[in-house]
């Protein structure tokens, strides 16, 4: 029969992947003061109760049906506030700057105007973002830039890259400006996503990047997604077209207003 002690901790093993999404093995032992082994059987029997999911190093919270939507329906919805949060988060890259740019529907608003950037280096996981530079190869107004497109594990529905691969390159790679999609900004959640590879890439970005810029519209200020990225006091700016919450407890000069 179990201790109550292992019992307590399971429980508060569930309680951390429910709020952050993800656990290591390692860090688990660290918080319990207990062997990476009895870590492993807790999280087995948890898997056996449907609790969790392993994963290799630790594990995750068991998704539900999942509520990102495909990157075609994503790219019509909200289309008016996602093309003036784009315009706007363009206005912030400088001529010659390096950039990571987040796979997701309006970061993609951004394309038309990093085209007439200067010696800008556009470091993305978006199909769609990197096809609209080249398409305007043959335009009047040529991308001029460097752009560095990271493999990975393809994402159909979405068309971006992701997992190890593209974890790995981004890793190797410091920029001076990320500009990050997210599923939800909380003010408690911090801003979160539905796809948890999505979320470690956007982490990677967010860590390797001088400045980071959170682009989001009104429906996902207030929503809180299945994985956390990041708390809000690791983010620089929100550019949205929703005016400022106060009660997010993040300072005026942080939250950028597009109109």
């Amino acid at each position: 029969m179990m201790s109550l002690l292992a019992e307590e901790r399971k429980k508060r093993i569930i309680e951390i992947v429910n709020n952050e999404g993800q656990v290591k093995v390692n860090g688990l032992a660290k918080i319990f003061n207990v062997s990476t082994e009895t870590i492993r059987r807790h999280l087995e029997e948890l898997e056996s109760e449907q609790k969790i999911k392993k994963v290799h190093g630790g594990a995750v919270r068991i998704e539900e049906d999942s509520n990102e939507l495909s990157m075609f329906k994503r790219r019509i919805l909200h289309i008016d506030q996602k093309i003036i949060i784009g315009i706007k988060a363009a206005s912030f890259v400088e001529d010659g700057e390096v950039i990571f740019i987040d796979e997701g529907s309006t970061t993609l608003q951004m394309a038309s105007s990093i085209k007439r950037k200067k010696d800008v280096t556009v470091i993305t996981n978006s199909f769609p973002f990197a096809a609209k530079l080249m398409e305007y190869e043959e335009d009047e107004h040529p991308f001029k830039g460097e752009m560095i497109f990271l493999g990975g594990h393809v994402k159909g529905d979405h068309f971006r890259t992701s997992g190890s691969l593209a974890e790995r390159m981004a890793n190797e790679l410091f920029v001076d400006k990320a500009f990050i999609s997210i599923d939800g900004l909380d003010h408690h959640a911090g801003i979160t996503s539905y796809d948890l590879d999505k979320c470690m890439l956007s982490n990677i970005f967010m860590a390797n990047a001088k400045q980071t810029y959170i682009l989001s519209d009104s429906s996902k200020i207030g929503n809180i997604a299945n994985y956390k990225i990041q708390d809000l006091s690791e983010v620089d700016y929100i550019i949205t077209n929703v005016p400022h919450v106060k009660d997010f407890g993040i300072d005026d000069s942080k939250w950028i207003q597009a109109d």
